[in-house]
């Protein structure tokens, strides 16, 4: 078995310190976007679909026990985000044109799973900005899947868009010295 580096261990969590700074920011705001996957894709385009799954789930563990117990019932959501993006953005997805398609790729499973959360375990009532909204489309005469599932693909799909944004200028700010240690090579001297 191969051996993971210092370097993937501590940018892991870094990330995932990256995923619960932005899930308290939407969090005591109200926002109706999450920001608690930015780390997540962050650390899934560098390292690999395996090291975004580990980040989500790190996140979710630490946020469900500190801030936001919803987090430990999503910590699926966020895995599938670690992997698929990690994918999608080694195939292009979320290059020039076809960003908005990619981050709909990315965004679609992940809300059929939080859908199915929220309105099985929750009965439609997160921590969310956007729970007032699933209430108003049920009590219209919606299941609590539609529901949840038509008020989360828009702010999901708005979450997903502005995390894979943030991530692409973090990677671009990258200097040489990391990228060339974050590729497993040498370096001497200070980053």
């Amino acid at each position: 078995m191969k051996q993971v580096s210092t370097i993937k261990i501590t940018i892991t969590a870094l990330c995932a310190v990256i995923n619960i700074v932005g899930a308290y920011i939407a969090l005591a705001l109200r926002l109706p976007v999450y920001l608690d996957s930015i780390g997540t894709v962050l650390n899934s385009v560098l390292f690999g679909p395996v090291f975004g799954m580990w980040t989500a789930c790190l996140s979710g563990i630490f946020s469900g026990v500190t801030s936001d117990v919803y987090s430990f019932y999503f910590i699926p959501v966020g895995m599938i985000i670690g992997l698929i993006s990690g994918l999608l953005f080694r195939t292009g997805w979320f290059r020039k044109w076809k960003l908005p398609l990619g981050v709909l790729f990315l965004t679609v499973p992940g809300t059929i799973v939080s859908s199915c959360i929220t309105a099985f375990i929750f009965g439609g009532v997160t921590s969310s900005g956007t729970s007032i909204l699933v209430q108003i489309l049920h009590h219209m005469g919606l299941s609590m899947v539609a529901s949840s599932f038509i008020v989360q693909i828009l702010s999901d799909y708005l979450d997903r868009l502005i995390t894979v944004i943030i991530a692409s200028v973090l990677l671009s700010r990258l200097g040489g010295r990391l990228k060339v240690l974050l590729n497993g090579g040498k370096s001497n001297g200070a980053l």
